[in-house]
Protein backbone atom coordinates (compact mmCIF):
# COMPACT_ATOMS: atom_id res chain seq x y z
CA UNK A 1 0.00 0.00 0.00
CA UNK A 2 2.82 2.25 1.06
CA UNK A 3 4.96 1.97 -2.28
CA UNK A 4 1.58 2.26 -4.39
CA UNK A 5 1.51 5.74 -2.85
CA UNK A 6 4.79 6.62 -3.41
CA UNK A 7 4.34 5.57 -6.82
CA UNK A 8 0.97 7.16 -7.24
CA UNK A 9 2.75 10.84 -6.21
CA UNK A 10 5.76 10.36 -7.86
CA UNK A 11 4.03 9.86 -11.21
CA UNK A 12 0.88 10.60 -10.80
CA UNK A 13 1.62 13.97 -9.67
CA UNK A 14 3.78 15.07 -12.57
CA UNK A 15 3.72 12.59 -15.01
CA UNK A 16 2.68 15.40 -17.92
CA UNK A 17 5.84 16.98 -16.57
CA UNK A 18 8.17 14.50 -16.45
CA UNK A 19 6.70 13.50 -20.08
CA UNK A 20 7.59 16.29 -21.78
CA UNK A 21 11.10 16.53 -19.90
CA UNK A 22 11.24 13.07 -21.21
CA UNK A 23 10.25 13.48 -25.05
CA UNK A 24 12.91 16.38 -25.12
CA UNK A 25 15.88 14.70 -22.69
CA UNK A 26 16.35 11.01 -23.23
CA UNK A 27 14.27 9.82 -26.30
CA UNK A 28 17.28 7.49 -27.27
CA UNK A 29 16.83 5.69 -23.86
CA UNK A 30 13.16 4.68 -24.36
CA UNK A 31 14.14 1.26 -25.50
CA UNK A 32 15.54 0.33 -22.96
CA UNK A 33 12.83 1.28 -20.14
CA UNK A 34 9.74 -0.68 -22.62
CA UNK A 35 10.77 -4.03 -20.87
CA UNK A 36 8.72 -4.00 -17.98
CA UNK A 37 5.79 -3.31 -20.32
CA UNK A 38 4.40 -7.17 -20.27
CA UNK A 39 3.89 -6.54 -16.87
CA UNK A 40 0.63 -4.66 -17.53
CA UNK A 41 -1.58 -7.41 -17.38
CA UNK A 42 -1.13 -7.55 -14.03
CA UNK A 43 -2.95 -4.24 -12.59
CA UNK A 44 -6.39 -5.88 -12.31
CA UNK A 45 -5.53 -7.46 -9.63
CA UNK A 46 -3.92 -4.57 -7.94
CA UNK A 47 -7.36 -3.36 -6.46
CA UNK A 48 -7.85 -6.71 -4.37
CA UNK A 49 -5.01 -5.76 -1.83
CA UNK A 50 -5.50 -2.66 -1.01
CA UNK A 51 -7.12 -1.71 2.24
CA UNK A 52 -11.03 -0.58 1.62
CA UNK A 53 -10.36 2.55 3.56
CA UNK A 54 -8.97 3.99 0.35
CA UNK A 55 -11.21 3.41 -2.60
CA UNK A 56 -10.18 6.28 -4.33
CA UNK A 57 -7.16 4.18 -5.35
CA UNK A 58 -8.27 2.41 -8.21
CA UNK A 59 -9.91 5.32 -10.41
CA UNK A 60 -6.01 6.68 -10.15
CA UNK A 61 -5.24 3.40 -12.14
CA UNK A 62 -7.09 4.52 -14.84
CA UNK A 63 -4.47 7.33 -16.14
CA UNK A 64 -2.06 4.53 -16.54
CA UNK A 65 -3.42 3.75 -20.05
CA UNK A 66 -2.33 6.49 -21.39
CA UNK A 67 1.32 6.30 -20.28
CA UNK A 68 2.10 4.79 -23.69
CA UNK A 69 2.37 8.90 -24.84
CA UNK A 70 5.93 8.94 -22.68
CA UNK A 71 7.60 5.49 -23.85
CA UNK A 72 10.17 6.83 -20.79
CA UNK A 73 8.06 6.20 -17.98
CA UNK A 74 6.97 2.46 -16.89
CA UNK A 75 5.84 3.85 -13.48
CA UNK A 76 2.34 1.78 -13.98
CA UNK A 77 3.77 -1.35 -14.15
CA UNK A 78 4.87 -0.91 -10.38
CA UNK A 79 1.03 -1.30 -9.28
CA UNK A 80 1.52 -4.80 -8.56
CA UNK A 81 2.31 -5.87 -4.90
CA UNK A 82 3.00 -9.57 -5.45
CA UNK A 83 6.99 -9.21 -5.44
CA UNK A 84 8.81 -6.50 -4.22
CA UNK A 85 11.28 -6.98 -7.13
CA UNK A 86 9.29 -5.66 -9.26
CA UNK A 87 8.83 -2.35 -7.24
CA UNK A 88 12.09 -1.53 -6.89
CA UNK A 89 13.18 -2.11 -10.42
CA UNK A 90 10.10 0.17 -10.59
CA UNK A 91 11.38 2.57 -8.38
CA UNK A 92 15.00 2.31 -9.72
CA UNK A 93 13.96 3.14 -13.26
CA UNK A 94 11.79 6.08 -11.80
CA UNK A 95 14.76 7.48 -10.25
CA UNK A 96 17.04 6.66 -13.51
CA UNK A 97 14.92 8.12 -15.72
CA UNK A 98 15.45 11.22 -13.53
CA UNK A 99 18.82 11.37 -13.11
CA UNK A 100 19.99 10.40 -16.77
CA UNK A 101 19.95 14.36 -18.04
CA UNK A 102 22.26 14.59 -15.41
CA UNK A 103 25.51 13.23 -16.94
CA UNK A 104 24.49 14.32 -20.10
CA UNK A 105 24.64 17.97 -19.14
CA UNK A 106 27.82 18.77 -21.50
CA UNK A 107 28.41 22.06 -19.28
CA UNK A 108 30.41 20.37 -16.32
CA UNK A 109 33.22 19.12 -18.81
CA UNK A 110 33.74 22.42 -20.74
CA UNK A 111 34.35 24.19 -17.85
CA UNK A 112 36.84 21.44 -16.66
CA UNK A 113 38.73 21.92 -20.34
CA UNK A 114 38.23 25.39 -19.91
CA UNK A 115 39.56 25.95 -16.64
CA UNK A 116 43.47 24.85 -17.73
CA UNK A 117 43.42 27.25 -20.65
CA UNK A 118 43.78 30.52 -18.49
CA UNK A 119 45.75 28.39 -16.57
CA UNK A 120 48.22 27.15 -19.41
CA UNK A 121 52.08 28.75 -19.95
CA UNK A 122 51.29 30.37 -22.95
CA UNK A 123 50.22 33.21 -21.30
CA UNK A 124 53.29 34.19 -18.80
CA UNK A 125 55.64 34.24 -21.59
CA UNK A 126 53.07 36.96 -23.85
CA UNK A 127 53.15 39.19 -20.36
CA UNK A 128 57.34 38.86 -20.08
CA UNK A 129 58.21 42.75 -18.97
CA UNK A 130 61.17 42.99 -21.35
CA UNK A 131 60.24 46.24 -22.71
CA UNK A 132 60.00 47.94 -19.15
CA UNK A 133 63.49 46.03 -18.44
CA UNK A 134 65.07 47.50 -21.79
CA UNK A 135 64.34 50.78 -20.77
CA UNK A 136 67.15 51.01 -17.96
CA UNK A 137 69.18 49.62 -20.19
CA UNK A 138 72.09 51.39 -18.91
CA UNK A 139 71.78 50.47 -15.35
CA UNK A 140 71.89 47.00 -15.04
CA UNK A 141 73.64 44.42 -17.53
CA UNK A 142 72.91 41.23 -15.21
CA UNK A 143 69.27 42.45 -14.79
CA UNK A 144 68.35 41.45 -18.42
CA UNK A 145 67.88 37.74 -17.24
CA UNK A 146 68.05 35.45 -20.08
CA UNK A 147 64.37 34.12 -19.82
CA UNK A 148 62.65 37.04 -21.64
CA UNK A 149 65.28 37.23 -24.12
CA UNK A 150 63.38 33.98 -26.05
CA UNK A 151 60.16 35.78 -25.52
CA UNK A 152 61.08 39.12 -27.30
CA UNK A 153 63.97 37.97 -29.54
CA UNK A 154 64.12 41.26 -31.07
CA UNK A 155 63.83 43.39 -28.23
CA UNK A 156 65.82 41.52 -25.55
CA UNK A 157 69.23 41.88 -27.04
CA UNK A 158 69.05 45.49 -27.26
CA UNK A 159 69.40 45.66 -23.60
CA UNK A 160 73.10 44.49 -23.64
CA UNK A 161 75.19 45.57 -26.48
CA UNK A 162 73.76 49.67 -25.48
CA UNK A 163 76.56 49.15 -23.01
CA UNK A 164 79.09 46.96 -24.35
CA UNK A 165 79.15 48.76 -27.84
CA UNK A 166 79.23 52.38 -27.69
CA UNK A 167 78.69 52.66 -31.48
CA UNK A 168 74.92 51.08 -31.01
CA UNK A 169 71.80 53.54 -30.81
CA UNK A 170 69.95 50.79 -29.46
CA UNK A 171 68.77 52.89 -26.40
CA UNK A 172 69.90 56.05 -24.21
CA UNK A 173 72.32 53.70 -22.41
CA UNK A 174 74.71 53.37 -24.97
CA UNK A 175 75.08 57.09 -25.69
CA UNK A 176 75.00 57.81 -21.72
CA UNK A 177 77.80 55.50 -21.30
CA UNK A 178 79.86 56.78 -24.40
CA UNK A 179 79.15 60.47 -23.06
CA UNK A 180 79.79 59.62 -19.20
CA UNK A 181 83.22 58.22 -20.62
CA UNK A 182 83.82 61.78 -22.34
CA UNK A 183 82.60 63.69 -19.50
CA UNK A 184 84.92 61.68 -17.19
CA UNK A 185 88.10 62.70 -19.33
CA UNK A 186 86.84 66.26 -19.65
CA UNK A 187 86.28 66.46 -15.86
CA UNK A 188 90.01 65.40 -15.22
CA UNK A 189 91.64 68.71 -13.28
CA UNK A 190 94.37 70.46 -15.55
CA UNK A 191 96.67 69.87 -12.86
CA UNK A 192 96.47 66.40 -12.87
CA UNK A 193 97.88 66.23 -16.55
CA UNK A 194 99.67 69.76 -15.89
CA UNK A 195 103.81 68.85 -16.13
CA UNK A 196 105.75 69.34 -12.67
CA UNK A 197 109.07 70.16 -11.84
CA UNK A 198 111.43 67.46 -11.19
CA UNK A 199 111.59 68.72 -7.28
CA UNK A 200 108.76 69.45 -5.70
CA UNK A 201 108.29 72.88 -3.62
CA UNK A 202 107.99 71.06 -0.15
CA UNK A 203 110.75 68.96 -1.06
CA UNK A 204 113.28 71.84 -1.85
CA UNK A 205 111.79 73.37 1.18
CA UNK A 206 112.62 70.98 3.86
CA UNK A 207 116.33 70.28 2.74
CA UNK A 208 117.25 73.29 1.15
CA UNK A 209 114.97 76.34 2.42
CA UNK A 210 117.88 78.76 1.35
CA UNK A 211 116.52 78.61 -1.91
CA UNK A 212 112.98 78.86 -1.67
CA UNK A 213 112.90 82.15 -3.24
CA UNK A 214 115.17 81.11 -6.30
CA UNK A 215 113.54 78.10 -6.69
CA UNK A 216 109.47 80.15 -7.40
CA UNK A 217 111.54 82.96 -9.65
CA UNK A 218 113.20 79.16 -11.78
CA UNK A 219 110.11 77.95 -12.23
CA UNK A 220 108.03 81.48 -12.94
CA UNK A 221 110.70 81.83 -15.97
CA UNK A 222 110.32 77.97 -16.87
CA UNK A 223 106.32 78.83 -17.39
CA UNK A 224 106.94 82.00 -19.51
CA UNK A 225 109.10 80.23 -21.95
CA UNK A 226 107.26 77.47 -22.36
CA UNK A 227 109.73 75.21 -20.36
CA UNK A 228 107.50 74.12 -17.64
CA UNK A 229 108.29 69.68 -16.86
CA UNK A 230 110.97 70.35 -19.32
CA UNK A 231 114.09 67.68 -17.60
CA UNK A 232 118.12 67.82 -18.58
CA UNK A 233 121.35 67.47 -16.65
CA UNK A 234 122.52 70.99 -15.02
CA UNK A 235 126.31 72.04 -15.58
CA UNK A 236 127.56 75.33 -13.99
CA UNK A 237 131.46 76.22 -15.36
CA UNK A 238 133.45 78.81 -13.46
CA UNK A 239 136.13 80.67 -14.98
CA UNK A 240 139.56 80.90 -12.38
CA UNK A 241 141.31 83.42 -14.78
CA UNK A 242 143.35 85.74 -12.36
CA UNK A 243 140.58 88.84 -13.34
CA UNK A 244 138.28 86.43 -11.97
CA UNK A 245 139.45 86.95 -7.94
CA UNK A 246 137.19 89.20 -7.18
CA UNK A 247 134.24 87.86 -8.02
CA UNK A 248 134.86 84.55 -5.99
CA UNK A 249 135.88 86.67 -2.47
CA UNK A 250 132.54 88.89 -2.94
CA UNK A 251 130.22 85.56 -3.18
CA UNK A 252 129.33 86.13 -6.81
CA UNK A 253 130.23 82.90 -7.83
CA UNK A 254 128.57 81.32 -4.90
CA UNK A 255 125.70 83.29 -5.52
CA UNK A 256 125.48 82.12 -9.15
CA UNK A 257 126.00 78.43 -8.10
CA UNK A 258 122.78 78.48 -5.81
CA UNK A 259 120.40 79.92 -8.48
CA UNK A 260 121.71 77.35 -10.80
CA UNK A 261 121.18 75.00 -8.59
CA UNK A 262 117.71 76.31 -7.71
CA UNK A 263 116.76 75.88 -11.20
CA UNK A 264 118.13 72.72 -11.44
CA UNK A 265 115.54 71.79 -9.04
CA UNK A 266 113.01 72.13 -11.94
CA UNK A 267 114.93 69.79 -14.72
CA UNK A 268 116.72 67.34 -13.27
CA UNK A 269 114.89 64.78 -11.05
CA UNK A 270 118.38 63.90 -8.73
CA UNK A 271 118.49 68.06 -8.03
CA UNK A 272 121.98 68.39 -8.79
CA UNK A 273 124.66 70.80 -10.57
CA UNK A 274 128.21 69.32 -11.96
CA UNK A 275 130.36 72.45 -11.61
CA UNK A 276 133.76 72.32 -13.57
CA UNK A 277 136.27 75.16 -12.94
CA UNK A 278 138.57 76.21 -15.80
CA UNK A 279 141.74 78.81 -16.40
CA UNK A 280 144.30 77.46 -18.17
CA UNK A 281 143.21 74.13 -18.31
CA UNK A 282 140.43 72.22 -16.33
CA UNK A 283 142.12 73.14 -12.54
CA UNK A 284 139.13 70.93 -11.20
CA UNK A 285 135.43 69.92 -10.57
CA UNK A 286 132.84 69.38 -8.00
CA UNK A 287 129.00 68.74 -7.09
CA UNK A 288 126.20 71.03 -5.46
CA UNK A 289 123.32 69.28 -4.22
CA UNK A 290 120.21 70.57 -2.49
CA UNK A 291 122.13 69.26 1.24
CA UNK A 292 125.55 70.36 -0.10
CA UNK A 293 125.96 73.46 -1.44
CA UNK A 294 126.65 76.30 1.06
CA UNK A 295 130.27 77.95 0.92
CA UNK A 296 130.69 74.84 -1.15
CA UNK A 297 132.14 77.20 -4.47
CA UNK A 298 134.35 78.86 -1.81
CA UNK A 299 135.47 75.22 -0.45
CA UNK A 300 136.18 73.88 -3.57
CA UNK A 301 137.97 77.25 -5.30
CA UNK A 302 140.12 77.48 -2.49
CA UNK A 303 141.44 74.12 -2.77
CA UNK A 304 142.53 74.47 -6.37
CA UNK A 305 145.82 76.19 -6.09
CA UNK A 306 147.08 79.40 -8.08
CA UNK A 307 144.63 80.82 -10.95
CA UNK A 308 145.52 80.88 -14.79
CA UNK A 309 144.01 81.84 -18.14
CA UNK A 310 141.03 81.47 -19.97
CA UNK A 311 140.75 78.66 -22.26
CA UNK A 312 137.38 78.00 -23.37
CA UNK A 313 137.98 74.83 -25.00
CA UNK A 314 139.19 72.94 -22.16
CA UNK A 315 136.25 73.98 -20.01
CA UNK A 316 133.72 72.82 -23.17
CA UNK A 317 135.53 69.23 -24.01
CA UNK A 318 135.52 68.16 -20.16
CA UNK A 319 132.07 69.31 -19.81
CA UNK A 320 130.55 67.33 -23.47
CA UNK A 321 133.09 64.06 -21.52
CA UNK A 322 131.14 63.97 -18.21
CA UNK A 323 127.75 64.72 -19.96
CA UNK A 324 128.55 61.84 -22.21
CA UNK A 325 129.51 59.66 -19.16
CA UNK A 326 126.77 60.31 -16.87
CA UNK A 327 123.56 60.74 -18.85
CA UNK A 328 122.07 58.27 -21.65
CA UNK A 329 122.04 59.27 -24.98
CA UNK A 330 120.18 62.42 -26.29
CA UNK A 331 119.57 63.62 -22.69
CA UNK A 332 119.39 67.40 -22.63
CA UNK A 333 121.85 69.52 -21.01
CA UNK A 334 121.69 73.44 -20.08
CA UNK A 335 125.29 74.72 -19.55
CA UNK A 336 125.47 77.97 -17.47
CA UNK A 337 129.28 78.90 -18.68
CA UNK A 338 130.44 82.05 -17.03
CA UNK A 339 133.35 83.83 -17.40
CA UNK A 340 134.64 87.81 -17.00
CA UNK A 341 136.62 87.78 -20.87
CA UNK A 342 136.74 86.66 -23.98
CA UNK A 343 139.24 83.14 -24.90
CA UNK A 344 142.83 83.34 -25.18
CA UNK A 345 142.45 81.11 -28.12
CA UNK A 346 139.34 82.33 -29.98
CA UNK A 347 140.03 79.41 -33.12
CA UNK A 348 140.06 76.43 -30.38
CA UNK A 349 137.32 77.76 -28.39
CA UNK A 350 134.86 78.01 -31.34
CA UNK A 351 135.82 74.86 -33.09
CA UNK A 352 135.01 73.29 -29.69
CA UNK A 353 131.67 74.87 -29.78
CA UNK A 354 131.09 74.23 -33.34
CA UNK A 355 131.92 70.22 -33.07
CA UNK A 356 129.39 70.33 -30.11
CA UNK A 357 126.51 71.72 -32.00
CA UNK A 358 127.23 69.07 -34.59
CA UNK A 359 127.56 65.86 -31.95
CA UNK A 360 126.00 67.05 -28.83
CA UNK A 361 122.99 69.02 -30.43
CA UNK A 362 121.26 68.96 -27.05
CA UNK A 363 123.46 70.45 -25.15
CA UNK A 364 123.04 74.22 -25.03
CA UNK A 365 125.83 76.51 -23.53
CA UNK A 366 124.21 79.70 -22.07
CA UNK A 367 127.19 81.99 -21.24
CA UNK A 368 127.22 84.91 -18.24
CA UNK A 369 128.99 87.73 -18.14
CA UNK A 370 130.86 89.28 -15.57
CA UNK A 371 132.32 92.73 -16.27
CA UNK A 372 131.59 95.62 -17.52
CA UNK A 373 128.95 95.37 -20.66
CA UNK A 374 130.54 97.60 -22.46
CA UNK A 375 133.98 95.17 -22.17
CA UNK A 376 135.51 94.55 -26.01
CA UNK A 377 136.49 91.45 -24.93
CA UNK A 378 132.61 90.20 -24.85
CA UNK A 379 132.27 90.98 -28.78
CA UNK A 380 133.28 87.48 -29.48
CA UNK A 381 130.10 86.35 -27.56
CA UNK A 382 128.37 88.85 -29.28
CA UNK A 383 129.18 87.45 -32.85
CA UNK A 384 129.38 83.74 -31.87
CA UNK A 385 127.15 82.15 -34.41
CA UNK A 386 127.23 78.37 -33.23
CA UNK A 387 123.42 77.90 -32.65
CA UNK A 388 124.14 75.79 -29.53
CA UNK A 389 125.05 79.09 -27.62
CA UNK A 390 124.01 82.19 -26.11
CA UNK A 391 125.12 85.06 -23.68
CA UNK A 392 123.98 87.39 -21.16
CA UNK A 393 126.07 90.16 -19.95
CA UNK A 394 125.14 90.33 -15.80
CA UNK A 395 127.38 93.60 -15.78
CA UNK A 396 130.20 94.15 -13.08
CA UNK A 397 127.80 93.51 -9.97
CA UNK A 398 125.94 89.89 -10.91
CA UNK A 399 125.42 89.47 -7.35
CA UNK A 400 123.44 92.26 -7.09
CA UNK A 401 121.02 90.67 -10.07
CA UNK A 402 117.87 89.43 -8.99
CA UNK A 403 117.04 86.00 -9.55
CA UNK A 404 114.12 86.97 -12.06
CA UNK A 405 116.89 88.77 -14.23
CA UNK A 406 119.52 86.18 -13.96
CA UNK A 407 116.98 83.33 -14.87
CA UNK A 408 115.19 85.59 -18.19
CA UNK A 409 119.20 85.93 -19.44
CA UNK A 410 119.86 82.44 -19.04
CA UNK A 411 116.93 80.79 -20.89
CA UNK A 412 116.47 83.48 -23.92
CA UNK A 413 116.98 81.45 -26.56
CA UNK A 414 117.38 77.93 -24.39
CA UNK A 415 114.69 75.42 -26.01
CA UNK A 416 115.93 71.69 -25.95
Amino acid sequence: MGILTLLRNAFGRSRKERAAQAEGATQETAPAVTAPEPKLPSQPAAPAEPDPSEPPAQPEASPQVPEPRSESTPAPAATSTSTSTDEHDLVKAAFTNITVPKPTDPEPEPQSEAAPEPAAEPRPEPKPDPQPEAKPQPEPKTETAPEPAPADGDKAPQGPPAPDNESSTSGAGGNATAEGEAEATKATPPEATAPKPATTAARLRSQAPGLTTAYKAAGTALKKHGLTGTRARVHLVLDRSASMRAYFKDGSAQALAEQTLALAAHLDPEAAVHVTFFSTEVDGTGELTLTDHENKIDELHGALGRMGRTAYHAAVEAVLAHHGEHAPPGTPALVVFQTDGAPDAKTPATQSLTDAAANHPNVHFSFVAFGDPENKAFDYLRKLKTGNASHFLAGETPKELTDKELYEGVLATWRP
